[in-house]
């Protein structure tokens, strides 16, 4: 994938233009829309997309880096499937033995053994850790098919154009390492997505062989494509950080007016809080992207990866903005802080709940805000804790469970359909 040499010299030197390919993969990855709520959740997804680039490198340093290629495969298949996901791994890992069993590269081919290697490992992990789980969805009919195009158009954005271009400009070489490594992480991860009913967590598993392809179609790229890139990011992200200050002095000064009303209408009870900090940290990521509009806007040597740097930048200033001036609104509206203290009364006195079928995320909510020892298991009910919490979306009241009483049902300021229902153990 290197330049044509020119006739008289002065092209790029093949490390030079290596590291130019690297930084915009990276800034890709950044600008990747997919990647802004779940790359910032505690959640096994982030291992997983750690596992799926440690095989992307794998696979792509094995003429080159012949002993650390072979331990990273092993590694990453391993947690691959140790994370959650050996279906992925064990797909990742036969397409990855076939693309290095048909290398021209010795060196590669010989690593094949320690792919099938890899291979034994994600069978044997998924089958002590018990992380094989069937989860494919039905057949999707046609309004599943037209709601999945929607997530990947947003969910791949700004990627997935620049990937449809690289493989149109390099069809001739669609056998080559360049294109076929990134390709394999990037099918595996569609299709493991397409199957479970569209499901975003694995496609974020997509992101990093996306970027890797997509940075390969920015040296194809004409001046006026560039420069259309560079002013829709400028645009829309400057409207973004406008926005998102608009809304912002509306909840602390009440006014525009409007904004106000509406934070109030999503968020009932919420109160706004000034950080002095956070107000500085956003005022400076807004001067730091001033500064970088002026930046790519001036007259400077052209690079490679000139033409991610709006996108990038601007998803950065996008997520620090939410961060720090939306803070305390996103917690209020996501937090179940104020779930567990509508709770606390109800529950006071109770070392035990039960709570069968309840989500995982409200299990740790309940035991690490609130304190309680939580009883998930199917039969809880029939267990000795004294009280009784289901969770239902907007449907009638279940009839209640044989030695139960209703005592409340409260909701979530933000969440108008969960309905929580509190039992209470009847006396003998």
């Amino acid at each position: 994938a290197q330049p044509v040499p020119f006739a008289f010299g002065g092209e790029a030197a093949p490390v030079d233009y290596a590291r130019a390919i690297a930084d915009a993969s990276l800034l890709a990855l950044i600008a990747s829309l997919g990647l802004l709520q779940l790359g910032h959740e505690t959640t096994p997804e982030l291992a997983q997309l750690c596992a799926v680039a440690g095989f992307l490198w794998a696979l792509a340093a094995a003429p080159y880096r012949r002993r650390g290629a072979r331990v990273a495969v092993a590694v990453s298949l391993t947690a691959l499937s140790a994370s959650g996901a050996p279906a992925l791994a064990l797909g990742l890992g036969l397409a990855g033995a076939a693309v290095c069993a048909r290398s021209t590269y010795q060196q590669v081919r010989r690593q094949t053994a320690w792919v099938a290697l890899g291979v034994v490992a994600v069978l044997a992990t998924g089958w002590l850790g018990g992380t094989w789980r069937w989860r494919l969805a039905g057949a999707p009919n046609a309004s599943d098919l037209l709601s999945t195009v929607r997530q990947w158009a947003w969910f791949l954005w700004p990627l997935w154009p620049a990937v449809l271009w690289a493989l149109w400009r390099w069809r001739r070489h669609r056998t080559n390492r360049h294109v076929t490594v990134p390709l394999l992480v990037i099918v595996a991860p569609l299709a493991t997505s397409l199957l479970m009913g569209g499901s975003d967590r694995a496609l974020m598993l997509a992101l990093p062989g996306m970027a890797v392809l997509a940075a390969f179609a920015l040296p194809t790229l004409n001046r006026g494509t560039t420069a259309a890139i560079d002013w829709f990011s400028v645009c829309f992200f400057s409207f973004s950080a406008l926005a998102i200050w608009v809304i912002y002095l509306s909840m602390q000064t009440g006014w525009p007016a409007k904004p106000a009303a509406n934070v109030a209408k999503l968020a009932p009870g919420f109160e706004a809080t000034v950080s002095g900090a956070a107000l500085l940290i956003a005022a400076l990521a807004t001067l730091a992207w001033l500064w970088l509009v002026r930046w790519r806007t001036g007259r400077h040597r052209e690079a490679i990866w000139k033409s991610m740097v709006m996108p990038a930048g601007g998803v950065a200033l996008s997520w620090l903005l939410l961060m720090t001036l939306w803070l305390p609104l996103l917690d209020y509206a996501r937090s179940p802080r104020s779930w567990i203290v509508q709770l606390e009364p109800l529950l006071a006195g109770t070392a035990c709940v039960a709570a069968p079928g309840l989500p995982s995320g409200n299990v740790a909510a309940l035991e690490s805000l609130g304190g309680w020892r939580v009883d998930a298991r199917p039969d809880a009910a029939a267990g000795p804790c004294p009280r009784l919490l289901m969770i239902r979306r907007n449907a009638a009241a279940p009839p209640p469970p044989p030695g139960w009483a209703l005592r409340a049902e409260i909701r979530r300021p933000t969440e108008r359909d969960e309905i929580t229902s509190v039992w209470q153990r009847q006396a003998p």
